[in-house]
């Protein structure tokens, strides 16, 4: 089952990311979940680990779809057809639930500027990290006259350092190199 779950963690993030991106997360879920459920059928289940061909197993698992599966979700399903991977559709799909309990959960990225941001700068801000994280993002700002300009966030694991005092110790370490 382990091998399933390593097969299925690309394609769940790719469709992942996807739905993010088309803010289509909510209707993912419940395709990838019926299809998940089309796979683990008896009669289904049998021909995927038989010879039927990659073409006539897509077609098989739209034709049972029907319009519960949208032009996006055919490509996806055509695309494990032809690399042999409906098998691991149920994995898909909990990976897939993963990351969406993961998306769903509010991040709070600690935003340190040299000066006071704008509410616009702010909402820049949030909204390119929430792009980047695939999170939603609450800000906590300060002030650290320190860094001469620019900002250092960290959010989770992830540091990112544009203020002019990091760019400038940043250089002053390859010149000493």
């Amino acid at each position: 089952m382990s091998e399933l779950t390593t097969v299925a963690r690309p394609y769940a993030k790719a469709a992942f990311d996807f739905a993010v991106e088309k803010q289509a997360v909510d209707k993912w879920t419940e395709m990838l979940a019926f299809l998940a459920e089309v796979a683990t059928n008896e009669t289904v289940a049998a021909m995927l680990t038989g010879q039927t061909n990659a073409e006539q197993l897509a077609d098989i698992f739209i034709k049972i779809g029907g319009e519960q599966i949208d032009e996006q979700g055919q490509n996806f399903i055509k695309i494990l057809a032809e690399n042999g991977r409906l098998v691991a559709l149920p994995a898909v799909a909990e990976q897939f639930t993963q990351l969406r309990e993961q998306w769903k959960e509010e991040i709070t990225a600690e935003v340190t500027s040299a000066t006071e941001l704008s509410a616009e700068q702010q909402k820049a801000i949030a909204a390119s990290l929430e792009q980047r994280l695939a999170r939603k993002v609450k800000l906590n700002c300060t002030i650290n006259p320190e860094l001469i300009a620019g900002v250092v966030i960290r959010a989770g694991d992830t540091v990112i350092d544009g203020s002019v005092r990091g760019k400038l110790s940043r250089l002053a370490d390859k010149l000493q190199s």
